[in-house]
């Protein structure tokens, strides 16, 4: 049996909740829980992560997920043991292949979920973020962030280059130049510095981090469904699109939106 298939039989086997889900009438909050090692993503965290998550975006009464982590940080990124088992079967058939499996279904299966979603996905921040964790952060719609949270550059430190889609989210805020000093220059970022830089939208003291997270939930659970629905996919588009096209998508897509109940409410647009 490969890594993955070892990964995935790990994951599903564990006894122990190391994700903790609190639903309320909107929103829900996921909690990564392995406090004692930062929440590292080890192999049963990203199982139950990756299947709350799942379940949740596919409930049409939660409108927004707040995903944070328990105690002092929000995730120590991927675990290293992960490397170690893939660095021991490089010689087996599969080669590097294997491991690619979990790193792109069950890592990037959860980014992928995060930006494909028509949920609205908060991260909030409470300590440092690096690693898949913080690509998870990154992915999110909206990024809190406590005034204890740290953005750690660790790619570079452990031979790996930034991951599940790091590299998109940073030069998409940073701009190449920005993106390759994070990397290189491994200096972690404080949250302070993170919203200068734009990597996240609100800083807020420790204690109240939730709070903005639920405010964050109750805006968006007073929008249309269908306005976060159509405007997300739209947003994210636009990013890698020129002007011409995502004009031309804006413009397909306001039409539908006046044919809601939603626009005999408008005041004008």
């Amino acid at each position: 049996m490969g890594v993955y298939q070892d990964l995935v039989r790990e994951g599903d086997g564990a006894t122990e909740r190391f994700v903790e889900v609190a639903r309320r009438e909107h929103s829900a909050v996921v909690k990564l829980n392995e406090p004692e090692r930062l929440n590292v993503l080890s192999a049963p965290l990203v199982r139950q992560a990756k299947e709350a998550l799942t379940e949740l975006a596919a409930d049409p009464a939660i409108r927004a997920v707040v995903l944070t982590g328990a105690g002092r940080g929000f995730s120590a990124g991927g675990d290293l043991k992960m490397m170690l088992a893939a660095e021991e079967h490089l010689g087996d058939a599969e080669g590097t292949t294997d491991i690619w499996r979990w790193i792109r279904y069950e890592f990037g299966g959860v980014a992928r979920l995060i930006a494909r979603s028509d949920t609205t996905f908060v991260a909030a921040i409470n300590g440092p973020a690096a690693g898949v964790g913080l690509a998870w952060a990154l992915t999110c719609d909206v990024i809190l962030a406590s005034e204890e949270a740290l953005i750690v550059p660790a790619f570079g430190r452990l031979g790996l280059v930034p991951e599940v889609g790091t590299s998109w989210a940073l030069t998409r805020r940073l701009g190449y130049q920005g993106a390759f000093a994070f990397f290189a220059g491994g200096a972690p970022l404080t949250a302070r510095r993170a919203l200068e830089l734009g990597l996240v939208q609100e800083v807020v003291a420790p204690g109240d981090l939730m709070a903005a997270a639920d405010q964050w939930c109750d805006r968006i659970a007073a929008l249309p469904p269908h306005a976060i629905a159509m405007a997300k996919p739209l947003l994210r588009q636009a990013a890698d699109a020129t002007w011409d096209t995502t004009i031309t998508m804006e413009e397909f897509a306001e039409p539908n939106c006046f044919t809601t109940g939603a626009s005999s409410r408008r005041s004008g647009a």
